[in-house]
């Protein structure tokens, strides 16, 4: 016989020691296939009482899925077909409607979080810098973590970087970059991040922001040199203009107020004046009054008397009525020695030249002898 026939003794694929059990198996899923196809057709006992197991495994299996765990640091919300359901579960093993009736969401409301920024600001004395700082905060409120704000890791990105913007933007350079003021300036932006949220109502605690470094570009160095010498020039001109009004304004303070004593004085002067003239006339109207003649002569004399007193010509009356004029050459030598004429000086320029006084040689009944 071949030796490629089954049944050949030569058959190299024949049946190995202990392979009986082929036929057992064959038989064995044919079994299994008839029983599902009764069990399909709802024929017989048996078949139905394996449908029932198998149900009440598969929901007994649904309805352990729905224990839960909680650890912790974490807090468990439950929705109902979406829905919130409260209070928000503690740490520990709860138990929820199975999936898809009720979910759990577990919220980490211990571990502190960190972001970190960089964002390049203008100061409030227009200077550029670059920011490095990082802000520490946690979820403390996980229904309003949830359920109040969309994305509240990108809103917590938007408001640090606008708070810090605002914060730096209203503090100059200097205090930027010294160390000392720098936990002021977190202090400010902590709190303006903190009320922005909570208006927002995202369920964040902020709890520390750090301003790790400040840089200048160095693309804007060059022009915040030119910014600062400018502002230096621009101080030590104030400081100039301030010195040169704290020495003119005294000066002119301390003029107005002598022209305001003399104006003073002057009228106290003329007011005095005008009171005693007045007083004069009214004593001479009632002298006047009691001796019309007598006081008319007396006036006259004292107004000759003041005349002459200022003349320089000095008549004296002869005998035979004719007047001779004598001249006072003493005086009128001073006079001109006095104003350098004798000397041969020029009078000093500025000087006002006086007007040197005419000598009138007058001869009234003159005779020729």
């Amino acid at each position: 016989m071949p030796w490629n026939q089954p049944s050949g003794p030569n058959n190299p694929w024949g049946r190995r020691p202990g392979q009986g059990a082929g036929p057992d198996l064959d038989e064995r899923l044919k079994s299994w296939q008839r029983r599902l196809e009764s069990l399909w057709r709802g024929g017989g006992g048996e078949g139905n009482s394996l449908l029932v197991v198998a149900i009440l495994v598969v929901v007994a299996l649904w309805l352990v899925s729905g224990f839960y765990q909680v650890n912790l640091p974490e807090r468990g919300v439950i929705q109902r077909f979406g829905r919130l359901v409260l209070p928000v579960r503690s740490p520990g093993i709860g138990w929820r409607m199975p999936w898809p009736i009720e979910t759990v969401t577990r919220v980490n409301v211990v571990s502190i979080n960190s972001s970190d920024f960089k964002s390049r600001v203008l100061t409030s004395d227009v200077f550029l810098v670059d920011l490095t700082y990082s802000v520490q905060y946690q979820f403390t409120d996980p229904v309003k973590k949830l359920f109040r704000v969309k994305d509240p890791d990108a809103t917590l990105n938007e408001v640090s970087e606008s708070a810090i913007r605002e914060v730096v933007g209203r503090s100059t350079l200097d205090e930027v970059l010294v160390g000392n003021t720098r936990p002021e300036i977190t202090r400010r932006a902590k709190e303006l991040i903190q009320r922005v949220l909570d208006n927002y109502d995202a369920g964040i605690t902020v709890t520390t922001v750090n301003l790790k470094d400040v840089q200048v570009p160095d693309a804007v160095i060059p022009s915040q040199r030119e910014a600062n010498k400018a502002q230096a020039e621009r101080e030590q001109k104030i400081l100039a203009a301030e010195a040169y009004a704290n020495g003119i304004i005294p000066k002119a303070q301390g003029t107005a107020s002598r022209i305001q004593q003399q104006a003073q004085a002057y009228k106290a002067q003329v007011v005095a004046l005008a009171e005693g003239q007045a007083a004069r006339f009214t004593q001479q109207q009632a002298a006047y009054a009691q001796a019309p003649e007598v006081t008319r002569r007396r006036m006259y004399i004292e107004a000759i008397e003041d005349v002459l007193a200022r003349a320089h010509k000095v008549l004296i009356d002869g005998h035979a009525g004719n007047n001779m004029i004598y001249l006072p050459i003493d005086k009128l030598l001073d006079k001109m020695t006095g104003g350098g004429v004798e000397s041969g000086e020029p009078p000093a320029s500025g000087t006002p030249k006086e007007p040197t006084e005419s000598v009138t040689i007058e001869a009234r009944g003159r005779g020729e002898r």
